[in-house]
């Protein structure tokens, strides 16, 4: 059987990925690796989430601490809304070199099953990673399983996030909130 490591965001959207690689006889290993979450319980919770669900399903999993709020932030603070270029390339970067320094077949990651992030961009970085630490990137785009994981994840009462999980994503969660709530006070003034 293949093994290959799965950069693994959450456990909600870890669930069809693991089922869809399984099902074509790879056997995945769970990796944590997401500096870029935040705020630290978010991080957390994410993260205890993954660490409960892995022992259920007989899986393997791989944790990696980086709580880094700090280095995260500096790096993209100069291009806030092109942050998501440097968020992937940091974890699949990583999880790439992790992959090619323990001698996994491949690597992937949950991220593909997302709609919501930059599928074409999250390849393309994968695919530099690969080649630069020459380890293969097991491309798969596991959106098509992703509202069947989050429904199946809801039955398990898996710990479901809001945002993706930098704070500026959880600032664009709230913006018309935001919004809503100057013009309120614009009224008032």
């Amino acid at each position: 059987m293949n093994q290959t490591l799965l950069h693994c965001c959450c456990a909600p959207c870890s669930v069809s990925c693991i089922q869809q690689l399984r099902a074509e006889g790879i056997e995945p290993v769970a990796y944590w690796y997401n500096p870029n979450i935040h705020p630290y319980q978010e991080y957390k919770a994410r993260r205890d989430t993954l660490i409960s669900y892995a022992p259920t399903i007989g899986m393997e999993l791989i944790v990696e601490e980086d709580y880094g709020l700090r280095e995260f932030v500096r790096a993209v603070a100069e291009d806030i809304d092109h942050r998501c270029a440097h968020c992937y390339r940091l974890r699949l970067e990583h999880t790439a070199a992790y992959a090619a320094a323990h001698g996994f077949d491949s690597f992937t990651s949950t991220l593909f099953v997302s709609p919501y992030q930059n599928h074409e961009l999250m390849r393309a970085v994968a695919e530099e990673a690969a080649a630069k630490y020459g380890v293969t990137f097991l491309y798969r785009d596991f959106r098509p399983g992703f509202r069947a994981g989050q429904a199946e994840a809801r039955e398990k009462e898996f710990y479901m996030q809001k945002y993706c999980g930098c704070v500026f994503s959880e600032e664009d969660r709230y913006q018309k909130q935001i919004q809503r709530d100057l013009q309120q006070k614009e009224k008032h003034i």
